[in-house]
């Protein structure tokens, strides 16, 4: 009886892809895993309204947020963030002229906690329109039926 070496010493050509697919797996989870803990902005309990998706691309535009400094207490004081840097009415119109986003498209975004009042987001969009924004677009979370 005679046994085979089983063949030639040729090597083997075939690609091993199971590392490629764990280490595939692994940033997956990853991303999953930190994609909720990178989003930006300030807390804002948005209106609901019966409005169309905002368009896409539309993160790279300013986004003016109006709400009270302290999310917790109704009575705080109303803050004025652009993006996420905090700035007062008086700074507000010189932060946007300074954006080369807002003078090149005249397009920025404003969403307004729920809780504050009218006058307020008013003197917001007014500064706003002072400083070149043309086009506002206003933020609310979509109206859902009950």
């Amino acid at each position: 009886m005679a046994f085979s070496s089983g063949g030639s010493n040729n090597a083997v050509s075939d690609i091993n892809i199971t590392p490629l697919v764990d280490v595939m797996l692994v940033l997956l989870i990853i991303f999953m895993v930190t994609a909720p803990l990178v989003q930006s902005g300030i807390k804002v309990d948005l209106p609901n309204a019966q409005a169309p998706a905002m368009p896409a691309g539309s993160d790279d535009k300013v986004r003016v947020t109006v709400a009270r400094v302290d999310a917790n207490n109704p009575n705080s004081a109303v803050g004025v963030w652009v993006g996420r840097d905090q700035v007062t009415n008086d700074t507000l119109g010189a932060r946007l002229l300074r954006d080369p986003v807002v003078q090149r498209d005249h397009e920025a975004f404003i969403q307004a906690d729920e809780s504050v009042p009218y006058g307020n987001v008013v003197r917001v969009m007014g500064i706003m329109r002072a400083a070149g924004v043309n086009k506002l677009g206003i933020v609310t979370d979509p109206l859902v039926s009950q």
